[in-house]
């Protein structure tokens, strides 16, 4: 079964559509934003990677785009979890919007799928996504050394894992 509209209690997350793209990459060049997001400057890469091939959600709050939600489903019975990344454009960060999200999504990996782990990996240095991920539950599990190139550095990232009993 593949997930259709999914409800939280702010938010709607509707499968990504093609319409969304060009209004996404610009919520991925906010400057806020595209600091943790390599490919901001290169559009038809950027496009690509907001796809997932399908398995992206676009972020909705009261009709208006919001950001971007993605995951990775791993199926193999002795494996299952669900990697997750998302994006919230700046005019709709610190209000629990972004938490409203990553919840409504795993609930229903749970609750239609059977999944109870789920991963995400902020870079180690985004105190702010950090923070939202441990409101939801995320526990550190490690770092993950020079990780991720930002702004021509190798930056560290930030591995966190819930399990399904864990969220709030």
């Amino acid at each position: 079964m593949e997930p259709s509209n999914l409800r939280g209690e702010r938010v709607t997350l509707r499968p990504l559509e093609d319409r969304d793209l060009d209004p996404l990459a610009e919520i991925i060049r906010e400057p806020g934003v595209a600091r943790w997001w390599g490919e901001a400057d290169e559009p038809e890469r950027l496009r690509d990677n907001l796809r997932m091939d399908g398995d992206a959600f676009a972020i909705e709050v009261d009709g208006e785009l919001a950001g971007w939600l993605g995951f990775t489903e791993e199926t193999e019975p002795e494996y299952r979890s669900v990697g997750i990344d998302i994006s919230l454009s700046g005019r709709f960060q610190g209000q629990g919007l972004g938490p409203d999200a990553l919840r409504t999504l795993i609930r229903w990996f749970a609750d239609e799928r059977g999944h109870h782990r789920f991963t995400i990996d902020p870079n180690a240095g985004n105190d702010r996504a950090i923070k939202a991920y441990e409101a939801v539950g995320f526990k550190p599990v490690g770092v993950m050394r020079k990780a991720e190139l930002v702004d021509g550095e190798w930056t560290d990232g930030l591995l966190m894992d819930l399990l399904i009993e864990e969220l709030r």
